[in-house]
């Protein structure tokens, strides 16, 4: 359930502007009673600094126009009973006549019948459906995660080239990953692993696709035997 502070004041339209940034309507997906209630609450039609909050108002004034479509002429209504400003505070007595009461229509209109707001136009639906999408896009990228890989990359033999190996491991290029330090480590019998860091961002890259596909694929298995890895931190 939406809630607001005073619709009258700045910092109640503020709140509502705000509010408004990804909706469309106060709630739901089509304007209903709350958009009404909201709208009443407003005195005055919203300043054009207020953008979402002024979007909204010109909407809901046309869908309100729309249902009532007559031409107005302007209407002036005044207080029929005085009081008076001084002495008794008694007010004046009735008129003894009576005006001749309203003809009673042939037919009730039922409610039912009558559509405030019709049916959304297809850059309303448009609008919204983007906005939607913005919010999602939003919300997927704020949960994304990124993380730390220490991976142990060993060679064939003693006579594999070191230097040549970490090319071929740095040369793997793809969104989302990064390369860091490295240094080499003796494994026993001359032969040495390269131990490299590497910051992967989760939702792009998979370490188990990037070592079967990329590192011990060809033509990089000319160099590397095997990758194993050593640490795997969120960060």
């Amino acid at each position: 359930m939406a809630s607001f502070g005073d619709l009258s004041s700045p910092s109640g339209l503020k709140q509502l502007d705000d509010y408004l940034l990804t909706r469309s309507y106060v709630t739901g997906y089509q304007a209903s009673k709350d958009d009404i209630v909201t709208y009443l609450a407003i005195k005055g039609t919203p300043t054009p600094d207020l953008i979402n909050v002024s979007r909204w108002y010109k909407h809901i004034t046309a869908l309100l126009e729309k249902s009532f479509p007559g031409t107005p002429t302007g209407v002036v209504v005044e207080s029929s009973v005085e009081v008076p400003s001084s002495g008794s505070r008694e007010l004046p007595a009735p008129p003894k006549t009576l005006a001749p009461p309203a003809e009673k229509p042939a037919e009730a209109e039922d409610d039912d019948d009558l559509d405030l707001f019709g049916d959304e136009t297809e850059e309303e639906k448009q609008a919204a459906a983007e906005r939607e999408e913005k919010v999602k896009a939003a919300a997927k990228k704020k949960e994304s995660g990124k993380s730390s890989v220490l991976m142990d990359v060993k060679p064939w033999d003693d006579e594999t080239d070191m230097v040549e190996l970490e090319k071929a491991v740095r040369s793997v290029t793809m969104p989302g990953l990064h390369w860091g330090a490295s240094k080499l480590a003796p494994v026993g019998y001359g032969i040495k692993k390269l131990q490299i860091m590497m910051t992967i961002e989760d939702d792009l890259v998979s370490v188990d696709n990037l070592i079967e596909d990329y590192l011990t694929a060809e033509p990089r298995n000319e160099f590397i035997q095997s990758c194993d890895i050593v640490a795997f931190n969120k960060i």
